[in-house]
């Protein structure tokens, strides 16, 4: 794909990594192609993407959703300049395509390309769409959908293409579940507190580390505490702040405790990956439930709402499903019928205009 294309993704590795996915799409099908990331400096690309090598522009927007009143003042008042300086960017970089992955950071980006005339495409990954897509849903030429719940939202311009994941999750191999058995825990880029203390509590009642062995992602604000309960709980562990490498950990995976939110999900499902999840309770528009609960009703999870969340709980589940491989690949089978693998190649031939 010749020339620019602006790719808005940021904030959270949920809107990132499918950004990334249809970058590197891009580049395979063009090597000469151009990718550019449009983001926020508070966001997770300031830090992922300059270690990436990719190119990085920033934008001085702040969010609009889901905020207090005074940050909702805040944002109000940023917004005509990061329009502004959106609006400049696009006649800087004349972008032949602009991809819009959710979040507020995406938001003045696409509104200025649709203004100026550049084919531009959504990625809606839930199945009720988020606030900013469905403010742009009047500006924009397509938009690109994970759920069928999400296209008919959009009407004659949604497209059902999948939520894209990067490829190395295609390729992972087939799991054994032998002990001894691996445990992946991770609560999103950012963390879970709720689901760093579940686990913590669990652990007295887990296999001991002959038989599993745990790495656990908890954000960087919780990282010191929970290393410190692993110590006291007299239990080894790889305790980590975030996780560069999702491909890789989920391939040693036999099980996955996990939040429920529209990109993990996809990754878990490209993969085939089993696992228990823990939706958000105030996720937008409650989407992680609808997520977790269509990944149990396919049969390729189970879901444990945060409400009925206990260490005891918690650990019982995991022995359950370690103690029977069968109903493991099972859930496995059961996520990659549920899988979109060629996703980004989908959302890359709307950038291109190929697809209706």
């Amino acid at each position: 794909m010749a020339g620019t294309t602006l790719i808005a993704a940021g904030g959270t590795g949920g809107h990132l990594f499918p950004g990334i996915a249809v970058a590197e799409e891009i580049e395979r099908r063009d090597p000469e192609a151009r990718v550019v990331f449009v983001g926020t400096a508070r966001g997770i690309e300031a830090r992922i993407l300059p270690k990436a090598g990719r190119a990085l522009e920033l934008l001085p927007i702040l969010p609009l959703n889901r905020v207090g009143l005074a940050a909702l003042a805040r944002g109000l008042l940023a917004l005509p300049w990061g329009l502004l300086r959106a609006a400049l960017l696009v006649r800087r970089t004349r972008p032949q395509a602009v991809l819009g992955v959710g979040g507020y950071a995406g938001g003045p980006i696409v509104l200025a390309a649709a203004i100026f005339g550049v084919r531009t495409v959504i990625l809606e990954p839930n199945a009720r769409p988020g606030f900013t897509n469905r403010v742009l849903k009047p500006f924009v030429g397509k938009a690109a959908c994970a759920w069928e719940e999400a296209r008919a939202y959009f009407g004659g311009k949604g497209v059902v293409t999948g939520n894209p994941v990067r490829g190395g999750f295609a390729a992972l191999d087939r799991r054994p579940h032998r002990a001894p058995f691996t445990l992946l825990v991770f609560g999103g880029s950012q963390g879970s507190r709720i689901l760093n203390d579940a686990v913590v509590a669990a652990l007295p009642f887990l296999p001991g580390t002959e038989t599993l062995s745990v790495i656990h992602q908890t954000g960087e604000a919780t990282r010191d505490s929970v290393r410190t309960a692993y110590a006291q709980a007299g239990r080894a562990g790889e305790v980590v702040a975030f996780l560069d490498d999702m491909e890789a950990r989920l391939g040693a995976a036999d099980l996955v405790v996990c939040r429920s939110g529209a990109t993990t999900c996809a990754e878990l499902q490209v993969a085939g990956r089993a696992a228990l999840l823990v939706p958000f309770a105030r996720s937008a528009d409650d989407h992680q439930r609808v997520n977790a609960r269509a990944m149990q009703s396919a049969g390729a999870a189970r879901m444990i709402e945060e409400k009925d969340l206990t260490g005891g709980g918690l650990a019982e589940a995991i022995r359950d499903l370690l103690a029977d491989p069968e109903r493991l690949r099972a859930m496995e089978q059961a996520a990659r019928r549920m899988a979109r693998p060629d996703a980004a190649a989908r959302v890359a031939d709307l950038l291109e205009g190929k697809a209706a």
